[in-house]
């Protein structure tokens, strides 16, 4: 049982600062991935020093309740006793290998395991190599060159799906990214996601070219907005009539919202399962690994079986398969159940002190992940999703951070939680937002 640490009135950040200070000569921007660097919501980031449980430690000594779990990933909790444990036997039988190890065997058999309609996986290192590996399947099966993606939905920092992207491009109002060559976006359909009519009409005059539909099972890189009822069976009705492969990109969801993702809560179309799927975060435990797979016939077109190439010299590490297998084997029906009752509690009474502040908001949902839209209304597609009061956002979300609550730094992201999050660590946040929904309704 963690124990809630004693709010300081004024939080010092100097170790920080100085931190970001030094990363900033070394680092473009001082951090290693975007959102971290708190641009969308001013201020200093947090340096973390430490994590146990349910709680961060920043350099400067300051303890926070943690609602990123690293994006997803700590869904048991930070340094969980089992996965360390895993770890440190792997480890201590050698880092990397550079040849076939059992470890990589038994996490890609744990995952075909939970999610029916999969027949093989191939692990890689991040999930941006996971869809970037995916796409490239795809197009080797159908021949074929053209991917269609949904606005909002974020698939990784590959050159085809940055058009039109959520998460760190929405923190940063960037419609794409410099860079990316006219020739990969021009391969790259973007429509409304939600939206089958549009997607009707984009097969009804490209069909005979697009190799993919690739979708976030549940959408959650801005914030979460998951599926229309019908939407999913579309999408596999119309792919499947045109020949095109269904991608369904569960980094985010698999193996959170359930014990087999966003399929698990769903289920499978009437029409069918998704071709592919993506997976990363849960399944690595807090370490660099992702995976693809799908059916055998199209995962047979892989080499050294086919022609469609893809390697990685850390795929499979056995010390990132160890952890990720510790991790889904503690993923217990009363760990789902523990997230399911802690994200009712926070999210419940965050929307009833917004209300009681007179702060629009709309909370939506995804298994366990959940996101607070500060306007009215439900939130369909990525246009609804900007249309909100980030600068309410911000004020909260400092307030909170202020109060020993560590949300994620942007308002076009999905909050998480873990089965370490005892009751200590909800009260400390439900303690904090009444104040944080007056602070996000007194304008600046």
């Amino acid at each position: 049982m963690s124990t809630e640490p004693t709010a300081a009135p004024t939080q010092t950040t100097t170790a920080s600062a100085t931190l970001l200070d030094r990363a900033s000569r070394v680092i473009p921007g001082g951090v290693n991935s975007p959102v971290r660097a708190f641009r969308a919501v001013g201020g200093t980031p947090r340096f973390i020093a430490s994590a146990t449980g349910p709680w961060l430690t920043d350099a400067d000594g300051n303890r926070y309740v943690d609602l990123i779990c690293s994006w997803g990933p700590m869904i048991l909790g930070h340094a969980h006793p089992s996965v360390l444990e895993a770890v440190k036997d792997a480890a201590a039988q050698g880092f990397s290998f550079g040849t076939p190890s059992e470890n990589e065997v038994k996490l890609a058999e744990e995952i075909v395991s939970r999610v029916a309609p999969l027949e093989q996986v191939r692990l890689v290192n991040s999930g941006t190599e996971a869809t970037m590996s995916a796409l490239r399947l795809a197009r080797g099966y159908t021949g074929r060159d053209v991917v269609v993606k949904f606005a909002g939905c974020y698939h990784g920092h590959v050159d085809a799906l940055l058009a039109s992207a959520g998460s760190g491009i929405a923190t940063f109002a960037l419609p794409d990214s410099a860079g990316v060559p006219r020739s990969s976006a021009g391969e790259t359909i973007v429509l409304p996601y939600n939206d089958l009519g549009a997607l009707e009409a984009a097969f009804a005059e490209r069909g005979h070219e697009i190799a993919a539909v690739i979708t976030e099972a549940a959408a959650g890189n801005m914030g979460v907005v998951p599926p229309a009822p019908g939407f999913t069976e579309g999408l596999r009705r119309i792919t499947a009539a045109h020949g095109a492969l269904l991608i369904s990109d569960e980094v985010m969801t698999g193996f959170r919202c359930s014990a087999s993702g966003w399929l698990g809560r769903e289920g499978v179309a009437p029409s069918g399962a998704p071709d592919l799927f993506t997976f990363g975060k849960v399944m690595g435990g807090g370490f660099p690994t992702a995976a693809f797979g799908g059916r055998a016939d199209v995962m047979a077109l892989l080499a050294p079986q086919g022609p469609v190439y893809q390697a990685g010299t850390l795929s499979g590490n056995p010390v990132a398969s160890a952890a990720g297998l510790a991790t889904l084997q503690g993923c217990t029906p009363e760990v789902y159940e523990r997230l399911d009752t802690v994200a009712t509690a926070i999210a419940g009474a965050a929307s009833e002190a917004l209300t009681a502040a007179s702060v629009p908001h709309t909370v939506q949902w995804a298994g366990s992940m959940f996101s607070v839209f500060f306007r009215d209304g439900e939130v369909r597609d990525y246009d609804d999703a900007r249309d909100q009061d980030s600068a309410a956002f911000r004020r909260f979300f400092h307030s909170m951070l202020a109060q020993g609550v560590h949300l994620p730094p942007s308002a076009f992201e999905s909050w998480f939680v873990s089965a370490s999050h005892d009751d200590a660590a909800v009260s400390h946040v439900l303690d904090a937002l009444p104040a944080a929904a007056r602070a996000a309704g007194t304008p600046d």
